[in-house]
């Protein structure tokens, strides 16, 4: 058993090259092989998001805090709340982060394939990542 103590993880600033605007991103836990899952509590300022990507396996994120979006590839924008779960199918290309006004913070777990959890791609498009959200 190991228990990793709160805050005993140094947070990062998510890369340009993978996001837009501030976020910030705190590492929780990385399972040990044969285990593959992965997970982080990533808080997005307001206007903040991903880039576009993937993940081979599949990713759940888990709304803990504010106002996010999110957006599977050519389906609706929509609108996170606290409690909120999403699960990515593996492959799906998506994008999140909070809205325009309110910063959003989610647990974001996933599993890693041949040692890799997330296949980046390109930026949103400011127009992208203004259309109305759906309810």
């Amino acid at each position: 058993m190991e228990i990793k103590k709160a805050g005993a993880q140094t947070p990062t600033e998510g890369s340009a090259d993978w996001f837009t605007g501030k976020v910030r991103i705190e590492p929780l836990f990385q399972a040990s092989a044969p285990g593959r899952a992965q997970g982080a509590r990533v808080t997005f300022e307001p206007g903040a998001r991903t880039a576009w990507h993937t993940h081979p396996l599949g990713q759940t994120l888990i709304v803990t805090a504010g106002r996010g979006l999110v957006q599977s590839w050519g389906g609706p924008v929509q609108e996170l709340h606290p409690g909120d779960v999403v699960s990515s199918l593996p492959d799906e290309k998506h994008w999140h982060g909070a809205t325009p006004d309110t910063s959003m913070t989610h647990f974001a777990i996933q599993e890693a394939l041949d040692g890799k959890a997330v296949n980046w791609m390109e930026k949103v498009s400011e127009e992208a990542y203004r259309r109305k959200p759906r309810p």
